[in-house]
């Protein structure tokens, strides 16, 4: 950041350690100036900056002992990036299952992923994000975290697989400047793109950004049409050298034509596949799913004289979903390859909304006891969500038969809706904790980290089929690391972390089970190499779940109700690699691979979330032909995941392959063609309940951005 006064400069830079987000690997001289050489530099796929994702200690990549991975602005640029799912299929050791245009689950180590932050702060999604969270757009985001294993020391509840971080873009600049993009595309893909920022004061104590971005594609699938709007604005005021408040708000709007609810019926009746064209849908010409997003915040951080800083942040967020929507099923095991008969239709109409409210506050400083230094970080989080869901009965052409799906056109009789909604979900839920965290520095080779959060989770009402109050009051999570230097530039660390998810299945004494725990086991080494322009990381991890359901029988005062018992029986096992930087002058590369297995009681491997990749390797790189020729630059990547598979329907291994290109006509002008499936892979990027949804064929992007 550059800014015109050197005393704000390091108050704001200051204050921005102790917001959730990143902030500048600085060291303030005596002279209370920043010194830019303690800033270096190591590509434009790599970050030398803190984050609070794991521990809110604000800790850099290489002093935090998990594994995690940063989708940078740069990357996100590269690959030409729209959406959350988007980085998930280009980050290592994570991996989604497309439901449908708008549901994807989120995986990582063989669990879902169920906690997202913003700014470091979590947030709460609806069922795999059916309001549209898991398609949010990324161009209102600076960069994406991803940090995997256990993460309740800040998030509390959720299975151990990882934690998702969105960091906000800021209005950090002074001085009028942005950029403006038109992009085209596969399957009439119109896009307009927007990003200005400005001083809004003659001192730049005041300054402003604001995003905009609008899209209007079809599909490779028939009929259907993707409408998305995106805007986002922040304003950011110094009130003193030592404190900061920025307000902001975001919104996004989808309302696709015909989206599919659900996938494609992967076998007939007599067993073979269906193997159906990629264009083929489920939809009716009249089927929706609008959903919107909006998320106003305000964060206030204050520099006390002794240095320790004060985070105060405050979100609300609102979804809203809209749909009707059309689902096919073989009921009966008669989808005949003959005739095409054979599957149902179940038509749906709903509306519901969910709002949150969240308020996070972090105290951080440094403290020194018996001769030890020591990093602390305090803090506490209260989130209330409500949400309400109606539907609609169809009162005609419900559940009517398809004959011939081999001729479907989306020309499918609408039904005549109820007036009157049934109200699905009526819930409320509470998220309040406490934490703290510090780091030790016994020697200046060895770093201790403790924590622990008390945290309470709490949940009244009803939802579809997860009906009655349950929850948690009070539980300890803890967190501990151990981090040690071998040089320089080798740091070997050991970590354990835990979660919890409470969860209301009940045992046949009518009691509730424990919640789900889950602990991550981790140790690594993270390296530097050529002045830290290159990084690499080494990790070996085993998660644990105890607790874990298992339906032992049913009731004995009530057959239909089925009965469990907790079990500690499911563990996940293995490894992660990781290589990013700028080894060589104009190369930028991003590389890694992951590998996991599910065992139960240390016994042989399971069939357990068999649709979720056992192993998966992520490569992408671009090369500037910095002295052949500066302005271009070349680029490309291969992701490839093994089998998948359910019961007999099964994805072999495949790569996907694609590449890019940069012109710059002159220093404001550039040019970049994007090309996705290189190779034109067919693949599923969906398989349960016996249905399948296919992933996109080639398909190309081309922008043209001017910045001033």
């Amino acid at each position: 950041m550059l800014f015109k006064n050197s005393t704000l400069a390091t108050a704001i830079s200051l204050a921005f350690v102790s917001s959730h987000t990143y902030s500048e690997t600085t060291e303030i001289n005596q002279s209370n100036t920043v010194d830019l050489s303690a800033v270096t530099v190591s590509g434009q796929y790599s970050v030398n900056k803190v984050i609070d994702t794991a521990t809110g200690l604000g800790l850099t990549l290489k002093e935090t002992p998990q594994s995690v991975s940063v989708m940078t602005e740069q990357r996100i640029q590269d690959q030409s990036l729209d959406t959350v799912v988007d980085t998930i299929k280009n980050t290592i050791g994570v991996s989604h299952s497309a439901w449908d245009n708008v549901r994807n689950e989120l995986q990582a180590r063989g669990f879902k992923i169920e906690n997202y932050q913003i700014d470091g702060v979590p947030m709460a999604w609806s069922i795999l994000g059916d309001s549209g969270e898991t398609i949010a757009d990324v161009s209102i985001y600076e960069r994406v975290e991803f940090v995997r294993g256990s993460t309740g020391l800040l998030t509390g509840t959720g299975d151990p697989s990882g934690s998702i971080n969105l960091v906000r873009k800021q209005a950090d600049s002074v001085d009028f400047n942005g950029h403006v993009s038109a992009v085209t595309g596969s399957w009439n893909r119109k896009e307009l793109n927007a990003d200005i920022a400005s001083g809004l004061s003659d001192d730049g104590s005041l300054r402003g950004r604001v995003v905009a971005k609008a899209v209007k594609s079809d599909s490779f699938t028939d009929s259907f049409e993707q409408n998305t709007q995106v805007f986002y604005g922040v304003i950011e005021k110094d009130l003193s050298p030592s404190t900061l408040v920025r307000v902001g708000v975001s919104y996004q709007h989808d309302d696709p034509i015909a989206p599919v609810w659900g996938g494609l019926q992967a076998k007939y009746n007599n067993g073979n596949d269906t193997d159906f064209k990629r264009s083929v849908t489920t939809a009716a010409n009249w089927t929706r799913w609008e959903t919107t997003s909006t998320n106003a915040f305000t964060n206030i951080n204050h520099l006390f004289n002794n240095g320790w800083e004060l985070a105060v942040n405050y979100n609300y967020m609102k979804y809203e979903s809209d749909s009707k929507l059309l689902y096919m099923y073989d009921a009966a095991n008669s989808f005949d390859e003959n005739t095409g008969d054979g599957l149902t239709s179940w038509p749906y109409k709903s509306d519901g909304e969910s709002t949150q409210h969240s308020l996070d506050v972090q105290l951080r400083g440094q403290a020194n006891a018996f001769d030890i230094d020591a990093d602390i970080v305090l803090g506490a989080i209260y989130s209330e969500q409500k949400s309400k869901a109606y539907s609609y009965a169809p009162l005609t052409n419900a559940f009517l038969p398809v004959t011939n799906f081999d001729d479907w056109n989306g020309d499918f009789p609408e039904p005549e809706w109820s007036k009157d909604g049934s109200l699905d979900k009526d819930i409320e839920v509470t998220n309040e904790g406490v934490y703290a965290a510090t780091r030790l520095h016994l020697t200046d080779d060895l770093k201790v980290i403790l924590g622990g959060r008390v945290t309470s989770w709490n949940r009244k009402g009803d939802s579809y089929s997860d009906t009655g109050d349950y929850g948690n009051d009070n539980v300890f999570v803890p967190y501990t690391g151990v981090l040690y230097d071998l040089t320089d530039d080798h740091r070997i660390y050991v970590s354990y972390a835990e979660t919890f998810n409470p969860q209301n299945k009940q045992d046949e004494n009518d009691k509730l089970l424990d919640p789900l725990e889950g602990k991550t086991y981790e140790a690594g080494l993270k390296s530097s190499y050529l002045n830290n322009m290159l990084q690499t990381s080494v990790s070996i991890f085993k998660v644990d779940q105890d607790n874990v359901a298992v339906q032992t029988g049913v009731h004995p005062d009530d057959a239909a109700r089925a009965v469990y018992a907790a079990a500690e029986n499911v563990s996940s096992e293995g490894y992660e690699l990781e290589v990013i930087g700028q080894p060589i002058k104009g190369l930028n590369i991003n590389a890694g691979y992951s590998e996991f297995k599910v065992k139960a009681d240390d016994s042989v491997s399971l069939d357990v979330n068999t649709n979720q990749p056992r192993k998966q390797a992520n490569i992408f790189s671009t090369y500037n032909l910095v002295d052949l020729m500066p302005e271009l630059t070349l680029g490309g990547g291969i992701n490839w995941q093994d089998k998948i598979y359910e019961n007999d329907i099964v994805q072999d291994s495949y790569q996907l392959v694609s590449i890019m290109g940069r012109y710059d006509v002159n220093n404001n002008m550039k040019v970049q063609l994007n090309i996705e499936n290189l190779l034109d892979e067919k693949y599923y990027s969906y398989i349960n309940s016996g249905q399948v949804r296919y992933g996109a064929p080639v398909n190309w992007k081309l922008a043209v951005s001017y910045n001033f």
